[in-house]
């Protein structure tokens, strides 16, 4: 039997068995920072390490593996058929290295909960980005949001923000499975991710891709249906944020890459231009909301809204050069989106606050940790050497190859606040006087240096030789 469908079951399973496990009494709930790299979850935390390594390690042992049985035969034909298309194997890998580095420093009330709903999450996302099936990949588009919904009723910091991010996701995901309904009827089959055909025309085309184009663009999120992301970001704990920001919202990017590329690329030629508005829109607003945030995460948060517009801009061009350098920030922001909100997460423990009005001065004390945020925050300001660097001129260049100048000159200024953003985020937490009344706390443990460590190493590894992503 392939390893592929144990690859998606394993994390999903183990997931649930994971509640099995007796619960200690103060499960999660660390006073001091001493204790943090032992504690009641530590069992949990080993076994979700464990896990997410594995498939890590399944997924390059069968990356060109693919296992299918059908189970639909009308009114179309459609199969559990799963396998890694070239984008999407490097996706899977993203999330399986950020859903171990986020479970290894996972310090919550009910640890053991919420590393099963991490798994949980792992599991659905893999099930989404292996899948070559459009209807099982409209299914677990679904299935994905439960983990991060639970998540954030448990966890989050108010409960109106899990029906919010359910309802905006969720209504897209209806819109997904609609479209993938009606692209069965008339196509005959679902069972198309990664193949070549002739692309779908005819009347209902255009309400399939509007379908299509929805649900995508608001997983992205692309301005204005980005409002159920900076709450979601700021109030989900650090280790499931980080997977968020990093993996589940290249969703929407890969739908648009693996699906309305493929299938309906006159569309997406046809409304390239509303696209890019749209896209260039999210780009500005983002970055100037950044700009002027007190709350680190939303800095983070919105900063991510200008980043992913970017990489839209490159789908849209249709230019081959702009869409590699947008996989190659696909990965290269997961990594730098993951890292950030890991190391803001040790921030926020220690110092039992987020505010840039209340933080400063704490790179005297914690030379580790001020290192730590500061690779990942070059890395998002786009450093020559590191990841970011190389997606974002990658993508200029193909853009401007496309004839589109205006996305261009939007994009590079909304590079030039990047900077202005990532550097005030970085000098009010790490720079400055040292405020009196903060908690002064140990630098970064070996466990959380371990944890972000590879993060950091990939955006450096990828920034100085980018050419396994770019020959994809």
């Amino acid at each position: 039997m392939a390893l592929v469908p144990i690859t998606i079951l394993l994390p999903l399973v183990v997931g649930a068995l994971l509640y099995a496990l007796p619960r200690a009494p103060l499960d999660g709930v660390y006073p001091e920072p001493s204790r943090r790299a032992r504690g009641d979850g530590w069992l949990a935390r080993v076994i979700g390490v464990a896990t997410a390594v594995a498939t890590f390690a399944m997924l390059v042992a069968e990356r060109d593996a693919q296992w299918s049985v059908r189970w639909l035969s009308r009114p179309f034909t459609a199969a559990f058929h799963f396998g890694a298309t070239p984008v999407a194997f490097w996706i899977a890998l993203l999330l399986a290295l950020c859903t171990a580095c986020a479970i290894a420093t996972t310090r919550v009330a009910r640890t053991r909960d919420f590393v099963a709903l991490l798994l949980m999450l792992e599991g659905t996302m893999l099930g989404l980005f292996l899948a070559r099936d459009l209807l099982v990949f409209a299914l677990f588009w679904d299935l994905m949001l439960l983990p991060v919904f639970f998540g954030l009723l448990n966890w989050g910091e108010h409960p109106a923000t899990a029906w919010r991010y359910f309802i905006y996701n969720f209504a897209g995901g209806l819109t997904l499975l609609l479209a993938t309904a009606a692209f069965g009827v008339i196509y005959g089959s679902t069972d198309v991710i990664g193949r070549t055909g002739a692309p779908l025309v005819g009347a209902w085309a255009p309400w399939i891709f509007a379908g299509f184009a929805f649900a995508f663009l608001v997983k992205t999120p692309i301005w204005p249906l980005h409002t159920w992301m900076p709450p979601t970001y700021s109030g989900l704990p650090p280790p499931m944020v980080a997977v968020v920001s990093a993996v589940q919202s290249k969703a929407g990017l890969y739908g648009l890459l693996a699906i309305a590329l493929p299938l309906l690329p006159n569309y997406v030629h046809q409304y390239a231009l509303p696209l890019m508005v749209l896209a260039a829109v999210s780009l500005i607003y983002g970055a100037v909301v950044a700009l002027v945030q007190n709350d680190a995460k939303r800095v983070v948060a919105y900063s991510s809204l200008s980043h992913l517009g970017l990489i839209v801009i490159a789908i849209a061009s249709l230019n081959p050069l702009a869409i590699k350098g947008a996989i190659v920030y696909i990965v290269a922001h997961g990594l730098f989106s993951a890292a950030l909100f890991m190391v803001l997460g040790y921030v926020e423990e220690r110092e039992d606050t987020r505010s840039l009005l209340r933080l400063g001065g704490l790179g005297w004390k914690n030379p580790r940790l001020a290192g730590a945020l500061c690779i990942a925050a070059l890395a998002a300001l786009g450093l020559p050497g590191l990841a970011g660097f190389v997606g974002e001129l990658v993508i200029l260049i193909g853009v401007y190859q496309a004839g589109y100048t205006w996305p261009v000159v939007v994009a590079l200024i909304a590079i030039i606040l990047a900077s202005a953003y990532l550097i005030r985020l970085y000098q009010d937490v790490m720079n400055g006087p040292e405020v009196e009344d903060l908690p002064v706390r140990a630098d970064l443990s070996w466990v959380e240096g371990l944890a972000v460590a590879p993060l950091l190493f990939a955006l450096v590894a990828l920034g100085v030789d980018p050419a396994p992503l770019l020959r994809l």
